[in-house]
């Protein structure tokens, strides 16, 4: 799948199968986090995949649903960095695309995983001075939303709004 199609067919999955993901299809998503820009290179980011069932079921105090999936990508950001929310959010979308593009759904998930940020890390090991920006439930889709999206002439304006 190229990139504009992984783009048209990206959508935020909160049903998943329960089947697992292979080793080196997580491997390909994280590693397209990885690459993502980031400012200065400073590449503010550290990547846990999680794939034990018990482990991802702690992680339904942000949704229940996210028991289901096959894996979780966390998200860890190092705030020292100047641009780290921005260098997150590359890493994140790189990740969803990956997802896509290999035929799996995924979502981003912030703001129900930021109040429980405490207890991720402990759960996690993460260092205190770290920050737990998302998690990405990853697993093989149950379901294919198809949400309207506004079309181009109501968002594209030229040279001027």
């Amino acid at each position: 799948m190229d990139t504009l199609e992984a783009i048209r067919k990206r959508r935020s999955i909160r049903r998943y199968t329960e089947d697992a993901i292979p080793k080196a299809d997580l491997e390909t998503i994280v590693d397209a986090g990885r690459l993502a820009a980031t400012g200065s290179n400073r590449q503010p980011w550290n990547f846990i995949v999680v794939t034990d069932r018990t482990m991802i079921e702690r992680f339904e105090v942000s949704g229940a649903w996210i028991g289901k999936a096959g894996a979780v990508i966390v998200v860890v950001m190092d705030p020292v960095s100047r641009w780290w929310v921005e260098d997150g959010a590359a890493a994140i979308e790189n990740m969803l695309l990956a997802s896509t593009a290999l035929g799996y759904g995924a979502c981003w998930v912030e703001g129900d995983a930021l109040p429980r940020e405490a207890l991720f890390k402990t759960l996690l090991g993460v260092p205190t001075e770290k920050r737990v920006m998302a998690l990405i439930p990853i697993g093989v889709a149950a379901e294919m939303p198809t949400p309207e999206k506004k079309p181009l002439e109501k968002v594209l304006h030229w040279e001027r709004y």
